[in-house]
């Protein structure tokens, strides 16, 4: 386990990174040069311990208050995941359990020493690997029956035969009451989650097999995207200690083999191509940019009714680069994605009102908010695993003097708090009780860049915990995503 930084630890984590102080090319994107950073005062040494810990409390007391209070709270007989308890071992274990031991020996420091594209190339193909070794411990069918199931949106992607008369009645068939509703994941989201999977169907890749290899390798370019955003926005030498923890780690359980995975890539390019905007040499490319991160973010609207709040971290991103002029034309961009829909026949602002009398005609007027407020939470720690809540700890320790950061620290500690921000908006909604490991998933890597403010004993100790905890949680628990 990590101690108390020594001194070395706390010089080296707290010196200007190099590339903070020689990246100020425009490609770079803008980068200051600050005054010397202020030491951290001494309980700050303490902020991790404290994250990890109540991240690990909230995981237990979530799994133990139902059975000690006699709740029922409607979920898999594990809450407060979606999942059973089914231990068991299969053909990923041993290439999953090689591959952290790899990582464990390997990885913090080749994070650090790569080359940038070399980098960016193993982060993808690693997160690649880990996503598949981990499916696979239920063999094939870990990646091609959970998209295939009567809940998700393969099986009404190969019926559709008509995209816009599909769109025409979507919001007919959302109710419960309604004839022909919709399955669960197709009535709880608009119709772009369901495009994307039609596409798949038309182009030969509607198997269950297939549709999940595919959403598999669109999840493996998240990182690469958080990491592209973090260098655009002068953070490289932070972007690399925090790439083992969004390239491997217990999210990628669910980022394989749910459509949330998919919405997280498509976030996280929306938000890199908004950073490379932001940070552009001339405006002509500044407007180019904007428009495919509007074009984006205004589809992620469309996968998601939860996804409006990347707005937050969108804003936060323009905020660190201290560039305005891609927000007007970011957002014309993406109210056109929004004005497609609506010419083909689905109008959003419709459609949400309806989705909510569903949610509260389902199972989810019998989710005690009470519980979930709060277990949510947990569910957040299972999924992102227990080192984020040394991240945003960590992140939210130094925002209290965040003027006084180098550059590199500021875009993560703002970063790190505009994700928490948007878990807490959803959370609070009561739109998301239940089933969240998933539903978080567009905001983990945002969380987890806080990782790279830990130090380096507690980024190497913390990333080996990162990977136990995930074998673990794969191997004991059937997630049913």
């Amino acid at each position: 386990m990590p101690r108390n930084p020594d001194a070395a630890d706390v010089a080296r984590d707290h010196a200007e990174p190099a590339d903070a102080r020689t990246a100020g090319t425009p490609a770079e994107g803008p980068v200051e040069t600050p005054a010397e950073a202020s030491a951290p005062p001494r309980w700050e040494h303490w902020v991790p311990w404290a994250g990890v810990l109540v991240a690990l409390a909230l995981i237990a007391l979530a799994i133990v208050m139902p059975s000690i209070l006699g709740q029922n709270v409607n979920v898999k007989s594990f809450p407060p995941l979606h999942a059973d308890w089914m231990p068991r071992v299969g053909p990923g274990t041993i290439p999953a359990v090689l591959l952290a031991v790899l990582a464990v020996v390997f990885g913090v420091r080749a994070a650090e020493r790569a080359r940038w594209g070399v980098l960016l190339a193993g982060a993808f193909a690693v997160a690649a690997a880990w996503m598949a070794s981990l499916a696979l411990v239920d063999g094939l069918d870990g990646i091609g029956v959970i998209l295939d199931t009567q809940y998700e949106y393969l099986r009404t992607a190969r019926a559709v035969t008509d995209f816009s008369a599909t769109l025409h009645e979507y919001i007919a068939h959302i109710p419960l009451d309604s004839v022909d509703n919709w399955p669960v994941h197709i009535a709880g989201h608009p119709p772009g989650a369901l495009l994307f999977f039609v596409v798949l169907v038309r182009l030969g890749l509607g198997s269950g097999l297939a549709a999940g290899c595919v959403v598999l390798l669109v999840g493996a370019t998240t990182p690469v995207a958080v990491l592209l955003a973090l260098r655009r926005l002068g953070a490289e030498t932070w972007a690399r200690r925090a790439a083992p923890f969004l390239v491997m780690g217990p999210a990628a359980i669910w980022v394989a083999v749910s459509g949330d995975g998919m919405f997280a890539a498509f976030a996280a390019w929306g938000l890199c191509l908004l950073a490379f905007a932001a940070t552009a040499r001339s405006r002509a490319a500044m407007a180019a940019w904007s428009v495919g991160a509007g074009l984006l973010l205004g589809y992620c609207v469309m996968l998601s009714y939860g996804l409006p709040l990347l707005g937050v971290l969108a804003l936060a991103v323009l905020l660190l680069a201290r560039n305005w002029w891609p927000l007007p034309i970011a957002a014309v961009a993406a109210v056109c994605v929004v004005l497609a829909f609506w010419a083909f026949g689905f109008a959003w602002w419709d459609a949400y009102p309806v989705l909510v009398e569903r949610y509260w005609d389902g199972i989810a007027s019998r989710r005690q908010f009470t519980y979930w407020v709060w277990a949510n939470v947990a569910a957040l720690a299972v999924s992102a695993g227990p080192i984020v809540g040394a991240a945003v700890g960590m992140a939210a320790a130094r925002g209290i003097r965040l003027r006084s950061l180098v550059r590199g620290e500021r875009v993560i500690v703002v970063l790190a708090l505009a994700a928490a921000l948007t878990v807490l908006a959803a959370d609070l909604s009561q739109m998301s009780k239940a089933e969240v490991e998933r539903i978080w998933l567009p905001f983990v890597p945002w969380l987890l860049v806080g990782t790279a403010l830990l130090t380096p004993r507690w980024r190497r100790w913390g990333f080996a915990g990162q990977l136990a905890f995930a074998l673990a949680v794969q191997h004991l628990f059937f997630t049913g995503w």
